[in-house]
């Protein structure tokens, strides 16, 4: 981290550095979304550096997407930004999807 930029902590305690301009964002074409990148383009809308609009469009995100990183920072930290955790932080611990059984019976290969 930079010893001049801005630097916000995050509810977990740990520390983001904010972008300084659009320079420091991640690429346009960015398909990984790794915690460290989604923390610099939320916090970067924060600052004001780029609106959510111009984010959704540059990466290619939707609205609703880019708000949940956002309620997620705010609430959890940058750990409610693992892909593992989005499940428990969203609600849906302990559910199962169940598979659907099967319409007839598999034949024994040996009959």
């Amino acid at each position: 981290m930079s010893d001049d930029g801005e630097i916000w902590v995050d509810p977990s305690g740990a520390l983001i550095e904010v972008p300084r301009g659009v320079e420091d964002l991640p690429p346009a074409d960015t398909r990984r979304w790794v915690i460290r990148r989604k923390a610099e383009v939320v916090t970067a809308v924060r600052a004001g550096i780029i609106t959510a609009e111009e984010a959704c469009r540059r990466y290619s995100l939707t609205a609703e997407e880019l708000e949940s990183w956002r309620r997620l920072i705010e609430t959890h930290g940058l750990p409610g930004l693992r892909a593992t955790r989005l499940q428990r932080y969203r609600g849906g611990a302990g559910k199962r999807t169940r598979l659907a059984e099967p319409v007839a019976p598999i034949p024994d290969p040996g009959s």
